[in-house]
């Protein structure tokens, strides 16, 4: 009689939450890697494909090798950093460094202290007897905003002197003093500067009048004959029909100083000069 009790039965481990939920996640791993494995293979051929073009491309127009190499080079460098996700800086988009709002705000909106302490500088190097500065810090930025029908109008005036300029207006009723401004500030500097667009002249004129570099003056120039001229253009005489009973009103338009010393500065003014810079190609 065999009296050997049954082996107990074998209990099963049971499965944690872990593996429960690590076992859920493996198809959709699975398709995030063949998803991944397939944008680095279309990212290999598109940039294997694109410096090939390159090189064919250049050795055609038969560029130097040295520079064709380097920019390939620099073309496949930026794939990379764009595959990585990181930027030019050479930091990930979540590892740049970070921006003190203090210093920035600090450079945007300086303190009364700052100010001071700038214009003491300025001061300064007033004083100083061997600081020798050729032109005003101004002219660089000044430089930058202007157009070049701008620089046209600029080398008339520092070369011809004040053009002359006139206001249109109405005669008004009889026995009324009050009349209209029909057009304001008409003048040929557009025709006598040469520019190539006509009707941005009162634009032109602004903005070297916001720069300080000219002033519309009320007086009128010695020389009539020139407002003889200018009365006798197409645009006057279409004003002054369009009034009706009207008149002109003479007035001029000249430099300023500080724009005398700009056009001096920084204005080739001789034709000779202006041939002989370099152009562009």
């Amino acid at each position: 009689m065999n009296t050997s009790r049954p082996d107990p039965p074998r209990r099963v481990p049971e499965r944690s939450d872990e593996d429960m939920s690590l076992a859920a996640a493996l198809p959709g791993l699975a398709r995030i890697a063949a998803i991944a494995s397939i944008r680095v293979v279309e990212w290999t051929a598109g940039a294997y494909v694109r410096a090939g073009s390159r090189l064919v491309r250049a050795a055609a127009a038969g560029d130097p090798p040295g520079e064709v190499l380097r920019e390939s080079g620099d073309e496949l460098l930026a794939y990379v950093r764009d595959l990585l996700g990181v930027r030019d800086n050479g930091y990930p988009p979540s590892a740049e460094p970070v921006v003190d709002a203090e210093v920035v705000e600090a450079e945007e909106h300086p303190t009364r202290a700052a100010l001071r302490e700038r214009g003491a500088e300025l001061l300064r190097r007033s004083a100083d007897v061997g600081l020798d500065e050729e032109a005003h810090p101004a002219y660089s930025r000044i430089l930058s905003e202007i157009a070049p029908d701008e620089a046209r109008i600029l080398r008339l005036l520092v070369i011809e002197g004040p053009q002359p300029s006139v206001d249109v207006r109405t005669g008004g009723p009889i026995g009324m003093i009050k009349d209209e401004l029909v057009a304001p500030g008409l003048n040929m500097i557009g025709m006598e500067a040469g520019v190539r667009h006509e009707d941005r002249v009162k634009s032109h004129l602004n903005n070297l009048y916001r720069l300080g570099l000219i002033w519309f003056s009320r007086e009128q120039l010695e020389d009539q004959a020139r407002y003889q001229v200018l009365e006798a253009q197409p645009e006057v005489a279409d004003a002054v029909e369009e009034a009706g009973r009207a008149r002109t009103i003479r007035r001029s338009i000249h430099l300023t100083p500080f724009g005398h010393d700009f056009c001096r500065t920084c204005l080739p003014l001789d034709t000779v000069e202006i041939d002989a810079l370099p152009r562009e190609t």
